[in-house]
């Protein structure tokens, strides 16, 4: 089991500890009450939703794991000379809500280039769409296709355990964002250098 895999597999099990002791204490509680108006209006300021990853304060902006982009951008590891912090370390973040240290974000970038890959009919597809064809259009085709790539919906036909899916989820999320960059560049270079693949 890779580190990051283990890291959130440990705080995953002590979470659901805890929920099942509040749920078991207070799981009759009421929390908000909600108006006709919101059903019709939006969820502003209802609590529904029990949350830990982001918060978007009308003041002081979005905070990420409780931390605010100046913070982020002060604390995150960076590549040496760049001002701005790897995406590796913003992702180890949010799932582990631990700011990573440098060898953390070394060995997400490896992993992350070890998983890339983009498949034949996902190529293929791409290049036999008309060439008016908007990229993020391209792009949404590109990530639907990989489904068949899917390790979660292979073993959920199976009949994967409820308890397991995390373990899936984990394992298709590293592969789908591994493949991204490779599916972006895929179609820039399709659609903006006369069909030259990279």
């Amino acid at each position: 089991m890779d580190q990051l895999k283990h890291i959130f597999k440990e705080k995953a099990a002590a979470r659901a500890e805890e929920i099942k002791n509040i749920l078991g204490s207070h799981g009759d509680s009421i929390v908000d009450q909600v108006k006709l108006s919101q059903l019709y209006s939006g969820m502003r300021g209802l609590k529904s939703m029990i949350y830990e990853t982001s918060e978007l304060d009308p003041v002081e902006g979005i905070r990420f794991r409780g931390y605010s982009i100046p913070e982020l951008r002060e604390k995150l590891p960076k590549t040496e000379g760049c001002d701005e912090p790897l995406p590796e370390g913003l992702f180890w973040l949010m799932l582990t809500g631990e700011i990573p240290l440098n060898e953390n974000v070394a060995w997400l970038t490896k992993e992350w280039q070890k998983r890339a890959k983009l498949p034949d009919y996902t190529k293929n597809m791409i290049d036999n769409m008309p060439g008016d064809t908007h990229p993020m259009t391209l792009f949404s085709m590109g990530i639907m296709s990989m489904q068949n790539e899917s390790i979660f919906a292979s073993k959920y036909a199976k009949g994967m355990k409820k308890q397991d899916y995390w373990e899936s989820t984990y394992e298709d999320s590293m592969n789908l964002i591994a493949s991204l960059p490779h599916l972006a560049a895929y179609i820039y270079h399709s659609k903006y250098k006369t069909g030259l693949s990279i």
